[in-house]
């Protein structure tokens, strides 16, 4: 039996301002997970892939990821370092570099989202998400995701089974923590037919695959009037095509439901904000972090 192959591990070196927007590219580039690494003491973020030897062309992917970071920066976001690294790793090291960097996440005491390999057992009566970073495009780490999932809890204390819609679901964590929760029915989309596979693959991880519709979407393409509206939607999409398309995310939310509007950088906000009060709806709640943030709206 012939060993596995190395990988390649190729990494930006930026700020935590543009982890996402880079991990987009990388993502985009090279089809694969993206793993973020954040620097507490440095203030960085070193955000990768990793990629088997063979599949890609190192010089060609150079010349992308540098002309993406160009675009990146032109759209007002500070790189930081900007610093770009090849290097080849073995697969073990690969496997266990996930596991340092992805610690169990608690939202209170009605929420635990953990990677397998963790041994922390969820308390008596809080639901348990397992998500683990190979096989995902988001486990909660990032300030817009774990904002999100608070709403969730947040929106399910004390309702009977609210019904939930997830526009640009991902990894499917909100979907699959909405179902956890007690959410029904649970529908979630997205326009990347990879994220569709791997968000069904971490439903049936944690046994909800029968109790959540997952497909692939396009937010673009929804019609403008809904007859099916929720009493719970999250839109976690970058702010102009939450401003493009608002009129389409809002059609979806129930007279007294609650609409999360995640992934939105801070200085982008209030354009965002004044979008969505021009539809009738009032900000609730809110929160800033790491160059983030997200937003929680009512009907007023």
């Amino acid at each position: 039996m012939k060993p596995p192959k190395p990988l390649w591990r190729v990494s930006v070196l930026t700020s935590t301002e543009a982890e996402e927007a880079i991990g987009s590219l990388l993502a985009e580039i090279f089809r694969v997970a993206v793993a973020t690494y954040f620097d507490l003491e440095k203030q960085t973020s070193l955000v990768s892939v990793f990629v088997e030897q063979g599949k890609f062309s190192a010089a060609q992917s150079r010349r992308q990821i540098v002309s993406g970071l160009e675009h990146i920066q032109n759209c007002g976001l500070e790189l930081g370092a900007g610093q770009i690294e090849f290097a080849r790793v073995k697969r073990e090291d690969w496997a266990e570099s996930w596991k340092r960097h992805f610690p169990p996440l608690e939202i209170g005491p009605e929420l635990l989202v953990k990677p397998s390999w963790c041994q922390q057992r969820p308390k008596k009566k809080q639901a348990l998400v397992v998500l683990d970073p190979g096989l995902s495009f988001g486990t909660g780490q990032h300030p817009t995701t774990a904002f999100c999932l608070g709403e969730i809890v947040r929106c399910c204390h004390g309702s009977a089974t609210p019904s939930f819609l997830d526009m640009g679901t991902g990894s499917g964590i909100l979907a699959i923590a909405a179902v956890k929760l007690g959410c029904a029915p649970v529908h979630a989309f997205d326009f990347d037919p990879a994220s569709v596979r791997v968000a069904k693959a971490n439903a049936r991880k944690n046994r909800i695959e029968k109790k959540i519709k997952l497909t692939r979407g396009d937010v673009t393409k929804l019609p403008l009037r809904s007859a099916r509206k929720y009493d719970l939607v999250c839109a976690n999409l970058i702010s102009n095509l939450l401003i493009a398309e608002k009129r389409r995310i809002v059609a979806r939310v129930k007279r007294r439901g609650t609409l999360v509007l995640a992934g939105i950088l801070a200085v982008e906000f209030g354009e965002v904000q004044q979008s969505f009060e021009g539809l009738g709806m009032k900000l609730v709640a809110s929160r800033v972090e790491n160059e983030w943030c997200s937003g929680s709206f009512c009907y007023v």
